[in-house]
């Protein structure tokens, strides 16, 4: 059990703090026989699978900012040994951040799987349990998913571990057999979730279809990617889906629980829970010296100056995502000077405002432990797997018609603040122009990268689509990285878990 248990902790007791939207009821150590009597106890179980998803160790802070480090869009301010691998692509299987999201991932996996299984002992008919049940076959499929397309191949567990022995000698599951998984899992939360929940903290039917739709779409099922995410699109009434008029809402605390663009999100509420259960993308993403959030920013995750320059300045989408102005100490300054905080990792470029400007209520300084509901699929997004599996089957219409709902919505302009904290309308705009003329795969990748900056998507979307010779090269919006391999598309799998159990084999170049 010794050499087993960081590798399948299994978080039989569930803390619900930290999921505002979920049940926050704690319980004990779980034995499924005694505890799963009723479809509450399966609810109960399913909380806690989806509580692990908001902890620092995995969207906090260490999977988030790993995968934003990863792309082209953001670059390292700080010089921490663990960041700098994977903003330079040099990464060692000793990764601190990845063998902190690693373990954390399999927590999930292995509650959502003691739900599955407790849901077997409950005595209650398939139509009133399985919208219960289906949450957490939805969960599951998430996890694998980031970890699927993160390491490949990976160990497969689709049960609670009885034989801790047999477990710390699990081999890794080959990739296509990890998707065919996700996509039965999918399939399952699609057939039994409603069309609706109270909480988009909570997945309907429309996150497994879009979800299914990305997984396809990653996998090159062009048709089927298009087909789910029509589906989603076609019946948007139904799921009460719609884009969000103002962008600026979709990173507002306060705003963002009104809005009908959330298909899927992971929801915080300002609690320092145990365990790190909470939010800290502020922060990592925001700038030193910052009079706002209680003490600004650690300026760690930092766009470079490109990602700034080459974004058209009409696009109310770059007034939403970046900072160029800050108030430091009690000084309106401009991005050109914001070393003026002193601090030795303050850089002169534009800031991520995403997660800075609107974060609500937090329990800690530097606005860490925020209120926010960050989207991990939203209506958006679902546009554009539409428009590029369209362009992949050849349907330049419906590639076009996508893409320029999503353009339209970003020339709309809307209310939001300066850097600085000043309130400020910005009037509609004609820039992005409506797209003409035969769209490209590398067209709906520039729109994506626009729409969901800093969102923690373009790393994927970089490895999905083999573009990391282009996107870092010279002419890449952060320069060369020389260090960049093919093999780099997929992360070391952890050095620790390779020691503990000999039978799982290194990713290349590792």
């Amino acid at each position: 059990m010794k050499n087993f248990k960081y590798f399948f902790i299994l978080l039989l007791g569930f803390s619900m703090v930290g999921c505002s939207d979920l049940v926050e009821e704690p319980v004990g150590l779980l034995a499924p026989d005694g505890f799963f009597q009723s479809t509450a106890d399966i609810q109960t179980a399913v909380d806690g699978a989806f509580t692990h998803a908001i902890n620092e160790k995995f969207w906090g802070r260490k999977l988030s900012i790993a995968l934003m480090l990863r792309s082209d869009m953001v670059d390292l301010a700080s010089n921490e040994t663990r960041r700098v691998e994977h903003n330079e692509m040099t990464t060692l299987a000793s990764n601190g951040m990845i063998s902190e999201f690693w373990p954390k991932t399999y927590q999930g996996i292995a509650a959502a799987n003691q739900a599955i299984a407790g849901a077997e002992l409950v005595n209650a008919a398939d139509a009133i349990k399985n919208p219960v049940t289906a949450q957490a076959y939805f969960i599951r499929a998430f996890y694998y998913f980031h970890l699927v397309r993160q390491f490949g191949a990976v160990p497969y567990i689709d049960g609670p571990i009885t034989d801790a022995e047999a477990a710390a000698s699990m081999v890794r599951t080959p990739a296509a057999e990890v998707y065919a998984n996700i996509i039965s899992d999918l399939e399952y939360a699609k057939t039994w979730l409603p069309n609706t929940q109270p909480s988009r903290a909570i997945p309907a039917k429309s996150a497994a279809s879009s979800y299914l739709a990305l997984v396809y779409l990653t996998m090159g099922d062009y048709q089927k990617a298009y087909n789910e995410a029509k589906e989603v699109i076609d019946n948007a009434g139904t799921y009460d889906l719609a884009l969000e008029p103002n962008f600026q809402n979709l990173f507002d605390a306060s705003k963002i629980d009104a809005s009908k663009e959330p298909i899927f999100s992971l929801d915080y509420n300002n609690v320092e829970a145990p365990d790190n259960a909470y939010d800290q993308i502020a922060p990592m993403t925001g700038i030193r010296g910052d009079d706002r959030n209680a003490g600004g920013g650690w300026s760690v995750a930092v766009p470079s100056l490109a990602v700034y320059e080459t974004w058209p300045a009409g696009d109310y989408r770059r007034a939403v995502s970046l900072d160029d102005e800050a108030s430091i100490g009690g000084v309106v300054v401009p991005y050109t000077n914001f070393v003026i905080s002193g601090h030795q990792f303050a850089k002169n470029q534009p800031y991520i405002a995403k997660y800075t400007r609107f974060p609500g209520a937090f329990a800690r300084g530097n606005a860490r432990a925020t209120s926010s509901n960050h989207s991990m699929m939203r209506y958006a997004e679902v546009l554009l797997i539409a428009a590029e599996a369209a362009v992949e089957l050849g349907d330049n219409a419906s590639a076009t018609n996508y893409i320029n709902q999503v353009r339209a919505r970003a020339r709309m302009g809307g209310d939001t603040e300066t850097g600085a904290g000043t309130p400020v309308t910005v009037p509609p705009s004609t820039v992005p122009a409506d797209i003409t003329g035969t769209v490209t795969v590398a067209d709906v990748l520039e729109e994506r990268r626009y729409e969901l900056a800093f969102e923690c998507k373009r790393w994927y979307d970089i490895a999905r689509r083999k573009i990391g010779a282009e996107v870092f090269g010279a002419s890449g919006l952060e320069g060369a990285k020389p260090d960049f391999t093919t093999d780099d598309y997929l992360m070391p799998l952890p050095a620790d878990e390779i020691e503990r159990n000999t039978n799982l084999s290194q990713n290349p170049g590792y």
